[in-house]
């Protein structure tokens, strides 16, 4: 699943839309910061998302005089989709930030499982972290841009983890 589907998909979940709806909510989210969905590509989408069962359309009478509008639910095939796609955004590392398409599925998600997720994740920068400062101090008088290559990702590591560090026990408070 691309990150623009997971986006759609996840505002999908979190209650039925149509077209229009989604794409003002991508803006007024700043989604287009952290994911690729481009504004002619909202109903390339859904349609591709329809076509493979993961959202159903219905005919909507418009608030109005306007047209009737394609409202879009997801379907019980599309929530396991979008679920695991938010659950493997929060427990990988990747190099864009799909996890933060994993922070704004939370709330559709059980505490613990994001939790469970979110330790995973850490698991996971603190071995890369290691493989950068290996790779680091093996260098020797690597050129300048190397150097701020290896100091650039092992302090963006360290702050993830850091953050991580603060936020997971928070999430696991909700915990029952």
């Amino acid at each position: 699943m691309t990150n623009a589907e997971l986006a759609i998909l996840g505002l999908i979940a979190e209650k039925p839309r149509h077209g229009y709806e989604i794409e003002q909510l991508i803006k007024q989210r700043g989604m287009r910061n952290w994911t690729e969905v481009g504004f002619s590509s909202v109903y390339y989408i859904l349609n591709k998302l329809e076509q493979r069962g993961w959202i159903r359309s219905r005919r909507e009478a418009a608030a109005g005089r306007g047209p009737a509008r394609k409202v879009f639910s997801i379907q019980p095939e599309g929530k396991s989709a979008w679920r695991k796609a938010t659950l493997d955004s929060l427990s990988s590392p990747q190099p864009s930030s799909p996890f933060l398409l994993g922070l704004a599925g939370l709330d559709g998600l059980r505490p613990q499982d994001a939790v469970n997720a979110l330790r995973q994740y850490r698991q996971a920068i603190l071995k890369r972290r290691e493989e950068i400062q290996n790779a680091w101090e093996s260098s020797g008088q690597a050129p300048l841009f190397l150097e701020g290559m290896f100091e650039f990702n092992f302090n963006m590591l360290q702050t993830e983890l850091d953050w991580l560090d603060r936020y997971i026990p928070r999430l696991e408070s909700l915990v029952p």
